[in-house]
């Protein structure tokens, strides 16, 4: 079955044998995008989120038939390192990162947040940025999602 959508502002075509195979898989093992990360398959602790016609998803658990004639923004798409998206630059502001691994999918959630709610509150943030960090950086997260939001009204 072929799959066409745009990634990354790239339009892109797939062959899959399922369209219920997981758009993670697709992104990761077909199209090469790294950044997305695979972490529980179940949904639950957001390593893989990504955009879809920008809301954030779990693409773990979503069929890559959902993606026909989507937008889909992973982040290698969010910024570059010339120019990065607001909140790539408050991460690195604030050193977020420790291990790193989960937090691709922070960045995403944190970025799909802020475009609907561009000065979210620490409820609004504990409401919904829900992924799971193993190493706890939710401090620093906090931190730089306010910045992130104070960078994007400049």
């Amino acid at each position: 079955m072929k799959v066409s959508f745009n990634i990354n502002g790239k339009p892109q075509s797939v062959e899959v044998e399922d369209e219920t195979t997981p758009l993670l898989w697709v992104v990761r093992d077909i199209l090469n995008l790294k950044g997305t990360k695979f972490g529980c398959g179940q949904a639950a602790c957001g390593a893989c989120t990504l955009h879809v016609d920008g809301q954030a998803v779990r693409s773990c658990i979503l069929p890559i038939g959902f993606a026909e004639g989507k937008n889909i923004v992973t982040i290698e798409g969010l910024g570059t390192r010339d120019n990065p998206h607001p909140v790539q630059q408050a991460w690195i502001e604030h050193v977020v990162p420790q291990c790193g691994y989960c937090q691709p999918g922070f960045m995403m959630a944190t970025a799909a947040l802020l475009a609907e709610n561009p000065n979210p509150t620490d409820e609004d943030i504990d409401n919904n940025i829900v992924n799971v960090c193993r190493c706890a950086t939710y401090t620093r997260m906090r931190k730089a999602i306010h910045r992130a939001a104070e960078l994007g009204q400049e």
